[in-house]
């Protein structure tokens, strides 16, 4: 029967006194290392000095075959007994799974054909106080893999790679765009005023200002002030927020990419996201081609290209180019089983869009453009200059989610606030996730912006396809969970400590 974590522990704290009383510091500043063990793998016969954390240690009558692991690889090191005497003797005893230590020694191969390092000298580094997983029975938990990433990085090896790939992404996109003349841009986090994109936003307070304040939804709205200002070609790779469910594609907190470009429409925004994304997808997978869920997905451009009336009539019959009224898109919905709220079953708009999500948006497996929008779901967009029921809006979908969200800008300051009068009847009706009159931008507008597009690719969800990854937790390192036990509840509320359910 396995020991309780408390115990090993103890036994765990008894070893750390010890050292201490070889006085030995387990916990010194700095180490030896000369090599990483990756470059000790080619290094036959030389001296080295690697550093690593312990993850195996096996024993044989006076040899000891340790695994010794850092971030570049994995290497066996091997000890005899008889060449350590004293202090290196009993420090030996004390070693443990987990621990960290450097070993100085001469790179072989033994007679099982492993290449090793037969290890003359070795110090500690950090004594590990607590046991790691069982790499068979331990840490199989969904949940606790997420709340103990740096856990689930030792013992699942292939996590790693999720997240050296995602680091990829994100520097092949800015690669993409730096090298296309955009500037890198930040702005703030804490919003006076939240908006750019329709969703429920945290809410905070500044003591010193005595304000309230959001996290931030969106960079938009940021961005086009700085188009106003003279900036031709922007973006932004930041952390946004919203107030939301979590589930297989949503967590609340997330990466964007965000982008802004003077003197374009989203017809050029569509070839400038393709070839974005395919150059990522190239540049990390060394193909346009991904597996992913049991499907092959290929980025090669173009990309299919639909508007919503079409999706909706290609995918369930409907025309809604037909629809008379309001009454029939209802009675259409009822038939396909769509249920809505009571602020989408107002407007012919926004029941057509939400049928285009309950029976279209899963179907689309191939990367595709859905453009043309209803106005009602787009106040910050330009309307379509053949129909000003709808407007200059695309996303794209790949694997059935919605990837990105882009449009042409809307510049005329009149015609925005109208649109923003529109969003307070919205929320009258209901809708929580209804723009917010941000009067601030409409002021910057005034001093003229000229024609304008933006993209906002999801990085997560990109990720999540290049790495096979079915659950959006699966590529974030840290993804939002709920606490266990107990936490004090700090902020606009007062203090309590609140008790979490499990």
């Amino acid at each position: 029967m396995a020991q309780p974590i408390e115990e090993l522990k103890k036994i765990r704290l008894e070893k750390l006194e010890k050292i201490q009383k070889l006085g030995i510091d387990p916990f010194p500043a700095v180490s030896k290392r000369q090599q990483k063990i990756a470059q000790s793998l080619k290094m036959m016969g030389k001296k080295v000095t690697v550093a690593g954390r312990i993850v195996a240690m096996r024993g044989h009558g006076k040899i000891y075959f340790f695994d010794l692991l850092d971030e570049s690889g994995k290497i066996q090191i091997v000890f005899k007994f008889e060449n350590f005497k004293g202090k290196k003797k009993e420090l030996f005893e004390l070693l443990d799974i987990g621990d960290f230590i450097d070993v100085e020694g001469e790179v072989f191969k033994t007679k099982a054909g492993e290449i090793s390092v037969l290890v003359n000298n070795f110090d500690f580094l950090a004594k590990s106080l607590r046991p790691l997983p069982s790499k068979w029975y331990g840490l199989k938990d969904v949940e606790e893999r997420y709340r103990k990433r740096y856990l689930d990085l030792i013992i699942n090896p292939g996590v790693k790679s999720v997240f050296e790939k995602r680091s990829l992404v994100i520097a092949s996109f800015r690669e993409f765009l730096l090298e296309n003349g955009y500037y890198e841009v930040e702005t703030p986090v804490l919003h006076p005023l939240y908006g750019g994109a329709l969703a429920r936003p945290f809410k905070t307070y500044h003591n010193a200002l005595g304000i309230p304040l959001y996290m931030r939804i969106s960079t938009e709205l940021y961005l086009k002030r700085l188009i106003v200002g003279g900036f031709e070609k922007v973006f932004e790779v930041n952390k946004v927020f919203r107030n939301e469910g979590i589930d297989r594609q949503h967590n609340p907190e997330f990466t964007l990419l965000e982008t802004m470009e003077a003197y374009i429409d989203y017809k050029k925004n569509m070839e400038i996201t393709e070839k974005m994304i395919e150059y990522v997808v190239k540049k990390v997978n060394g193909s346009t081609k991904v597996s992913f869920q049991e499907q092959e997905i290929d980025f090669k451009t173009p990309w299919k290209r639909l508007t919503m009336v079409e999706a909706v009539k290609e995918y369930t019959g409907i025309d809604f180019d037909k629809v008379k009224d309001l009454k029939e898109a209802l009675k259409i919905a009822k038939d396909l089983g769509v249920k809505l709220d009571d602020y989408l079953s107002k407007n012919k708009g926004l029941i057509l869009a939400a049928i285009f999500e309950e029976k279209v948006e899963e179907k689309l497996i191939q990367p595709t453009f859905i453009c043309d929008f209803p106005i009602d779901t787009s106040p910050l967009a330009k309307k379509c200059e053949d129909n000003p029921l709808f407007v200059q809006r695309f996303e794209h979908y790949v694997a059935g989610m919605e990837c990105s969200n882009n449009y042409s800008e809307l510049n005329n300051p009149l015609e925005l606030e109208d649109r923003f009068k529109d969003e307070r009847k919205k929320e009258r009706l209901g809708d929580e996730e209804a723009h917010q009159t941000d009067t601030g931008f409409v002021e910057a507008l005034e001093y003229g912006m000229p024609p304008t597009s933006g993209l906002g690719p999801s990085i997560d969800r990109l990720v999540m396809i290049l790495t096979n990854s079915p659950s959006i937790r699966d590529v974030i390192l840290f993804p939002t969970l709920r606490p266990e036990g107990k936490v004090k509840d700090s902020g606009i509320r007062g203090d309590k400590e609140i008790k979490i359910k499990k």
